[in-house]
């Protein structure tokens, strides 16, 4: 009696690991599956709505990512499942690199100016008192050798901000050709500003389109 008494308790026991076995094992695959139907979904997301909900989507992977990989944390047979993850881990980092590559480069007016005029502290009223006829061509060269460099990674309000600068730097030179500018070095200004038009005007006008028909999206 005492012996089907032990048998009946074991069985009990057996079918209640079993019974727990199995729904740690669902509610784990239940979880991979919602983290891989997440990250697959982001691919569907536009752009524009990428832009706007990005700190969101960063948030609610990390969640769903986490609670993944807490259900499998008791299981014993779980290298499926956590290859899974991996992948879905892998295709979220391809889809964030990729989102992150189309975001235009934070740029302030700063570091727009330090690039282009070096150490120089242009002031606000951009009157450029320190560019002189001994180092304006050193100046122009400098101004437009850093915008060809950078030109790639300028937003709309960049190119702005670039255009600003590069009409204020004129100004100066109209004062300076009247304080002796030798000819060659005029010449040689002439020739920069020439080449430099062009550049400018084009990719304003092409990061303003850029701007514009993502925007759109």
């Amino acid at each position: 009696m005492k012996n089907l008494k032990f048998l009946l308790i074991a069985i009990l026991t057996s079918l209640g690991l079993t019974s727990c076995t199995n729904e740690k094992q669902t509610n784990a695959e239940k979880a991979v599956a919602d983290y891989e139907t997440y990250v697959d979904s982001i691919s569907k997301v536009t752009t524009l709505d990428l832009k706007t909900a990005w700190d969101s989507i960063e948030v609610m992977h990390q969640n769903r990512k986490m609670a993944a990989e807490t259900a499998l944390q008791e299981l014993e047979d779980r290298k499926e499942l956590e290859g899974k993850i991996v992948v879905s881990s892998e295709k979220y980092e391809m889809y964030k690199a990729s989102y992150l590559a189309q975001q235009p480069k934070i740029v302030s007016k700063t570091q727009i100016r330090t690039a282009l005029f070096g150490n120089d502290d242009i002031g606000n009223d951009m009157t450029f008192n320190w560019v002189n006829k001994d180092n304006i061509l050193k100046v122009y060269d400098n101004f437009v050798a850093n915008v060809e460099k950078n030109k790639d990674t300028y937003s709309r309000e960049d190119w702005d901000e670039v255009k600003l600068l590069y009409e204020a730097l004129d100004t100066r030179k109209n004062k300076v050709e009247n304080e002796g500018l030798t000819s060659s070095d005029n010449m040689k200004i002439a020739s920069i500003k020439f080449k430099f038009a062009p550049m400018l005007k084009i990719y304003r006008i092409g990061a303003k389109s850029e701007e514009n028909s993502e925007a759109k999206e």
